[in-house]
């Protein structure tokens, strides 16, 4: 291809090459059907493509070339996988905690009647059943995995965007600044998808009745409250989701980079796929735990807006106080949060890894040789 193997990172496919490669070079073809075979038979042979680094005779095969399944960085297929990480991560842990946001957000609404974790699951069986406790799961799956699409492949780029705008010395030295700017970059985008689903989630899960779930319940909330009403949480949900996607980024980034300094002795490159990603669960639980407690009173009053119909910001001040909306529905959040974010960040690092990317945050990749 003209570069060099620096800029990429590979893995071992099972796919032949021919299948998916674009280049005219790589052929296969019948070479030595049989050894020793009688002169002129197979005198015209293909151009060698596989030979064993002492030099060995081909063997008697079809000659396939080594089959070298590549993302270059940054190309559009590296931000393809990124996106595509990002709607697993986000779409399948979401919805796995459904049975913990559903009582989160109906501590957080009707505090009177939900008064502990313990006693809130004992509220939602007795009422609603098993069944119950998975109510909203289809706006759920379908609004986070968008959201996480958005999340990590646009902060993948912007990522890039910014740190080639610096340059590599004030990248390197504003680093952290760059992890904020490209994820709060990020979130303003992923947020405008996540904001209707989200609309349709709280109402379907804090008000028995008013729908089973996202069939029913859009056309319900688009007949009461508009498709204006769809957006009428997105700044709260800005306000939410754009400190705790900074913090979650940043932090992770930063905690990750420890762990590989202070932690393990060995250098990332040199760590097994396994401990790599224990690493990144580990920093993701930590950053996790920092995000919730940022974005907490941001998640008060998505939830108490998305309830109340015609409700204000200072409506949700007035009724929960500042104290409230600090705290109300907080542990359990943050044990949420912790686990969301920690699995978060495994899964989309799992998924690099199986198409053949680094793990995030660590020991940089080594710079590109010229060719």
């Amino acid at each position: 291809m003209g570069q060099s193997d620096d800029q990429h990172y590979s893995r071992q496919s099972l796919m032949p090459s021919f299948l998916y490669s674009s280049s005219s070079k790589r052929l296969f073809y019948l070479d030595a059907l049989m050894n020793n075979t009688k002169a002129g038979l197979l005198n015209r042979s293909a151009p060698s493509v596989s030979r064993s680094s002492s030099g060995a005779s081909r063997t008697a095969s079809f000659v396939i070339p080594a089959p070298k399944e590549k993302i270059e960085m940054y190309s559009p297929a590296f931000y393809a996988a990124c996106t595509a990480g990002g709607t697993l991560s986000c779409g399948l842990t979401h919805t796995a905690v459904t049975p913990l946001d559903l009582v989160k957000c109906n501590m957080q609404i009707d505090p009177a009647k939900y008064k502990s974790i313990t006693s809130g699951f004992g509220v939602l069986l007795k009422e609603q059943g098993l069944k119950g406790f998975f109510r909203g799961w289809v706006p759920t799956l379908f609004g986070y995995s968008a959201q996480g699409a958005c999340k990590f492949g646009f902060y993948e780029f912007f990522k890039k965007y910014y740190s080639d705008m610096a340059g590599p010395e004030y990248a390197a030295k504003y680093k952290t600044l760059i992890y904020l700017a490209g994820s709060a970059s990020a979130e303003l985008i992923a947020d405008v998808a996540l904001c209707p689903m989200e609309a349709v989630k709280v109402r379907v899960q804090t008000q028995p009745g008013f729908a089973r779930g996202l069939g029913d319940g859009l056309p319900k909330f688009l007949k009461s409250d508009g498709v204006s009403g769809l957006y009428k949480g997105l700044v709260p949900l800005w306000g939410r989701q754009i400190p705790y996607t900074m913090m979650k980024f940043a932090s992770f980034e930063t905690i990750v980079e420890m762990l590989y300094k202070y932690a393990i002795p060995t250098p990332k490159e040199q760590c097994s796929k396994s401990l790599q990603l224990g690493v990144s669960f580990a920093g993701g639980y930590v950053a996790g735990v920092f995000c919730a407690v940022v974005s907490h009173p941001a998640d008060n009053l998505v939830s108490f807006l998305n309830n109340a119909k015609g409700a204000s910001v200072g409506d949700a001040v007035k009724k929960m106080g500042l104290w409230g909306l600090c705290t109300r529905g907080l542990p359990l959040r943050i044990v949420m949060i912790g686990t969301l974010t920690g699995a978060q960040w495994g899964i989309y690092d799992a998924f690099k890894v199986f198409v053949g990317l680094p793990t995030t945050g660590g020991a940089a990749p080594p710079p590109a040789e010229k060719a």
